[in-house]
């Protein structure tokens, strides 16, 4: 038995061979207790090597990486209390896990939000457009919701009882997004830690390694805020 609340990763990903094993040999030293790897339907080794490392696997052949992180808390042990969110590049910082975490196992907050902007980048790491967008997120929902969140970084943690209040619908990039702002309209207790970011170890990024994607993905963010935003209010949920 954990002295902790039993913490598991969802990894989504998806041609991650060269980083795989590292992430979830790192997540398992670092506080989870257990890794969920959703592969997208890799065509090289990525599954095999994050099942060695001792994930546990589920390949989701639809496309969306919201829809990937949906198949992920589908697969969750039924003793999670805190569901970890993480990338499988190998660009997080996981020796910053137990400081996202530690707000949670205290009981201070419901949410941690790990800010790669503002913690140590090192070159390369993240794209132009990359930190545009998260000083863009962070003063629309500062605006908004009063929030104060300065980046959109997939790095995250949240209790389990308050994700299943959240109503999470988004299958696509502008999850992440999506989750600060209904954490923002439900009252949860969010904290934001700095946690920087590494360059990724391997594979092509799907969203900053090409101007096109980027814009695209730009775009659904600046939609999802939009849509978003007015499916809130018609909940009801307050603003600030």
């Amino acid at each position: 038995m954990t002295a902790f609340p039993s913490v598991t990763a969802i990894v989504p990903c998806l041609d991650e061979e060269t980083a795989i094993a590292d992430v979830v040999a790192g997540l398992l030293a670092n506080g989870a207790d257990a890794v969920v790897v959703v592969d997208g339907g890799s065509r090289d080794a990525t599954a095999a090597r994050a099942t060695s490392a001792g994930a546990h696997v589920i390949v989701e052949p639809r496309r969306g990486y919201g829809r990937a992180i949906q198949t992920g808390i589908t697969a969750l042990p039924p003793e999670t209390h805190i569901v970890l969110f993480v990338d499988g590049d190998g660009s997080d910082r996981l020796d910053r896990l137990p400081g996202l975490l530690d707000p949670i196992r205290t009981g201070r907050a419901d949410f941690v939000h790990g800010s790669r902007i503002r913690g140590s980048r090192e070159p390369g790491a993240m794209s132009p457009q990359q930190i545009v967008a998260g000083h863009l997120a962070g003063g629309l929902l500062r605006l908004v919701y009063g929030a104060r969140f300065t980046d959109m970084s997939p790095f995250r943690a949240i209790r389990r009882d308050a994700l299943a209040r959240l109503g999470m619908a988004d299958e696509t990039y502008g999850w992440n997004l999506e989750m600060l702002m209904r954490a923002s309209a439900a009252g949860l207790r969010c904290e934001e830690i700095a946690v920087g970011q590494r360059p990724r170890r391997g594979g092509a990024s799907k969203v900053s390694g090409d101007w096109r994607a980027g814009i695209h993905a730009a775009w659904i963010i600046a939609t999802t805020f939009l849509r978003l935003a007015r499916t809130l209010s018609r909940e009801g949920r307050p603003a600030g």
